[in-house]
């Protein structure tokens, strides 16, 4: 649940610090004075666009926040420690944003950068807001489609659903240009073959340029190799070479070693030097022993290279990487092979079909079920709303296979007993609509697991008795969710277990907008203000007075 908000130089907010509570929350306040504030910021901070003008005038930035209680919700929590956003089993959450004149965001998530889709995923979970103009999207399918999903626990069901029809209808795109397109395939497919074959035959191996590099330099330079390694032997090993130059010296201080212990030092570094001639004289017997002068041999190479670097000019790629665009074109013709294989594809097409099939029966399963109950509920609901004798109905229509499932979906009503079920949207006036789809967002709410609940405005069209009954029915919401309803009816504010006012101000030419949380007095005075306007009488604070009576009774 939202535990706390802070607003700073947000639009015509200052400054304000709000703290929530359990239950059903109103918040009221006359046209203007900045009830819908709260609710952008809200918005916001669970990944809406940001935007510069939003920012209060004279301020270089704008900074909300939000702490929510997140303890009975155990995925969010695994989720957000997987993520690294929090420590495991946390049982709070904060939300930052800060907005600057330039019209850029930062976010956080515990004071971890986050990003929009991250703000969104996660506040999807945690508020769910309810505008006030959401009756108008319940004419269109898809908002029905989305409503009774989200009813029957389907959605993430009507995604897979979309996902398997996207792969149907890929397989039978490619199945369908295969087919139109045999003759150019045929043609790549023997362009491919030709290089392949022409690479094949020549046999490029991994790293066999590098080889004949180094192999060819040793040939080409052989009788210059042969003589230097000779000759170093010699100035090493001959009658008058460096190692018996080398004894001699040993001899001459192993001697007198005893007397100055500067010659037992250098008998050491000569035993070293003694042996890494010795190792010198090994390489040069090694290389005098392995070069050969092959004149046949060296022309065998030469030409060797010569055909790699040809054939690699041809492909504008460099030697050494012939072996690998040998493996590029036949993966590209294992590729064309398997993208003109008929057979092949048109059992993808069956697959891929089948798969679709059997998730979107399921899918017209669920909301078969869910239709009926929704059905039910909202009928229950409407005869609280002054529409006696209304009866709702979920159509599910068979359709040809679609992304969104095998059925169309439309809301009818009868709005009078005994009248004909016909589509929502030819026969509910503004009133009716408005009325029918509060019915349906109380109805679905109460089996949503989003802890927050916010409505705004959605009692407009609404009033007298049946404001009464949609307060109630709000207050009786807030007994399994926290609620918090933005409403202009008296009825609905009166039914609020907490109640907040918004009003505005003028101050050194700036306007500013605040909230006070109302004790008992203020609720009298603000219902009497929503009751009668500018001219608050006795008897319009005594109607107050019995507007919250009568709502506590009824609690």
């Amino acid at each position: 649940m939202l535990l706390a908000l802070s607003l700073r130089d947000f639009v015509i907010v200052e400054k304000l610090n709000l703290n929530f509570q359990n239950g059903f929350t109103v918040l009221t306040g006359e046209t203007g004075a900045g009830k819908s504030i709260t609710l952008d910021a809200i918005g916001l901070l669970l990944g809406d666009k940001a935007d510069y003008s939003q920012i209060r005038s004279g301020a270089s930035e704008a900074g909300l926040s939000a702490l929510f209680d997140i303890s009975a919700l155990p995925e969010l929590q695994q989720e957000l420690y997987e993520q690294g956003l929090s420590e495991e089993d946390a049982s709070e959450l904060s939300i930052r944003r800060i907005i600057d004149i330039k019209g850029k965001s930062r976010s956080f998530i515990n004071n971890h950068a986050a990003t929009l889709a991250q703000l969104k995923s996660i506040g999807s979970r945690l508020i769910d807001i309810h505008g006030q103009n959401a009756h108008q999207s319940l004419n269109q399918e898809a908002e029905q489609r989305r409503l009774l999903d989200a009813f029957a626990g389907s959605l993430s069901q009507a995604e897979q659903v979309r996902q398997y029809y996207q792969a149907w209808h890929h397989a039978r795109q490619a199945l369908a240009d295969a087919q139109n397109q045999a003759e150019n395939t045929a043609i790549e497919r023997e362009r491919l073959e030709w290089q392949f074959n022409e690479l094949s035959r020549i046999n490029p191996q991994q790293g066999e340029w590098e080889t004949l590099n180094q192999s060819h330099s040793t040939l080409s330079h052989a009788a210059d190799l042969l003589q230097a390694a000779e000759q170093t032997g010699e100035y090493i090993d001959g009658d008058n070479g460096m190692q018996r130059q080398l004894y001699q010296c040993q001899k001459l201080l192993e001697s007198l070693q005893n007397i100055e212990p500067r010659f037992a030092e250098s008998l050491n570094m000569l035993a070293s030097i003694e042996a890494e001639l010795s190792e010198i004289s090994a390489n040069m017997r090694d290389v005098a022993g392995r070069v050969e002068i092959n004149p046949n041999e060296l022309a065998e190479q030469e030409r060797r290279m010569g055909e790699l670097m040809a054939t690699a000019r041809k492909y504008r790629i460099e030697p050494q990487d012939l072996p690998i665009k040998l493996i590029e074109l036949d993966t590209a013709l294992q590729a064309l092979e398997a993208a003109t294989d008929l057979e092949a594809l048109a059992e993808e097409v069956a697959r891929t079909e089948k798969e679709y099939r059997q998730a979107a029966e399921v899918l017209s399963d669920m909301r078969r079920e869910a239709a009926g109950r929704l059905e039910r509920e909202t009928t229950e609901h409407m005869q609280h709303l002054s529409m006696k004798g209304a009866a709702f109905h979920v159509a599910l229509m068979p359709s040809e296979p679609a992304a969104n499932g095998l059925e169309h979906i439309q809301y009818q009503i009868a709005v009078n007993a005994g009248s004909p079920l016909r589509p929502l949207n030819k026969v509910a006036s503004g009133g009716e609509l408005a009325r029918i789809s509060l019915s349906l967002q109380v109805v679905t709410s109460q089996y949503t697991q989003v802890p927050t609940l916010i409505f705004d405005e959605v009692d407009t069209g609404i009033g007298g008795g049946v404001a009464e009954t949609v307060g109630r029915a709000l207050r009786a919401l807030g007994k399994e969710h926290q609620v918090l309803a933005i409403t202009h009816l008296p009825q609905v504010a009166a039914c609020g277990e907490n109640h907040w006012q918004v009003y505005k101000y003028s101050q050194n030419d700036q306007t500013f907008s605040e909230i006070n949380v109302l004790d008992e007095t203020g609720r009298v005075g603000e219902i009497a203000r929503m009751l009668g306007g500018e001219t608050i009488t006795e008897t319009t604070r005594e109607h107050a007075a019995e507007l919250l009576a009568m709502a506590e009774r009824s609690a």
